[in-house]
């Protein structure tokens, strides 16, 4: 099941249980996971992108391995919020991914989580190399734990 709307794809999760998050890229897919309790995202690993096929059972590898209840993909919006041909690919990404998979995909607006993930490795001294090979899993960090903050604010009201 894909939901456009967050209150939706909340609704549809079952009330405990890891989530994982993911950045989306041309040639990569980073991978965050949340706690059971969905408190913490963290960041964990970056799939090379090859083809589909192999690239969703790599994913769906993870999330049986971790025993993932839901998926929340980062959408690229433009600056403006408007949609272009990398929202499309997301979603058709999301499509592709649901008829192999009963979990629940939702959406997340990531717009700017990669600049807050290369500020933080920037923050924390990351050598230019290894900020090349973990920025994707930690842009895919912030996109879960911005999900996680929202589930909880949906939870207390």
């Amino acid at each position: 099941m894909i939901s456009d709307d967050f209150q939706e794809f909340a609704t549809s999760l079952p009330p405990v249980g890891a989530l994982a998050g993911l950045d989306l890229g041309t040639a990569t897919i980073g991978v965050a996971v949340s706690d059971g309790l969905r408190s913490v995202a963290s960041p964990i690993e970056t799939i090379r992108r090859k083809k589909f096929k192999l690239d969703a059972e790599k994913l769906l590898a993870i999330c049986t391995a971790r025993d993932i209840r839901g998926l929340i993909l980062g959408l690229p919006l433009n600056m403006d919020g408007s949609e272009g041909p990398r929202c499309q690919a997301t979603r058709a990404f999301a499509r592709n991914l649901s008829a192999k998979t009963d979990l629940p995909i939702g959406f997340w607006d990531e717009r700017l989580s990669t600049v807050a993930a290369e500020r933080a490795l920037l923050e924390a001294d990351t050598s230019r190399k290894r900020r090349a090979e973990v920025i994707d899993h930690v842009a895919a960090g912030y996109i879960l734990q911005g999900a996680l903050d929202r589930l909880r604010h949906l939870e207390a009201s």
